[in-house]
């Protein structure tokens, strides 16, 4: 039963929460495209907060792996914002042409 959540649901999963940025981060709205992004920050800060709370660890073991917690955390971050800036450039410049086109025709 796990290998199969760890085969079929995950990459089901990645799919539809990559298809829910793209079109959040099509929407007129800018601020939309941000949901996703920061709902991943958040939980990077709950994940270092936790480990920080409860591993009994030196503080130079918990700083290197706290620091190692939020960057993994971070990288579906990244990628989300790239993926809303990759949808945004296109459609800044859909509206330019669109601008342009009904410029032309005045």
């Amino acid at each position: 039963m796990a290998n199969l959540f760890g085969v079929i649901v995950v990459p089901i999963l990645l799919v539809v929460i990559i298809m829910l940025q793209i079109f959040l981060s099509k929407i007129e709205s800018k601020w939309l495209g941000f949901i996703l992004p920061a709902f991943n920050g958040v939980f990077s800060v709950i994940a270092v907060l936790g480990m920080a709370f409860f591993e009994k660890l030196s503080i130079i073991e918990i700083i290197i792996q706290a620091t190692m917690v939020f960057l993994l955390w971070n990288i579906p971050t990244a990628i989300l914002i790239s993926i809303y800036y990759s949808c945004r450039k296109k459609l800044k410049k859909k509206k330019e042409i669109d601008k342009m086109n009904i410029q032309d025709l005045h």
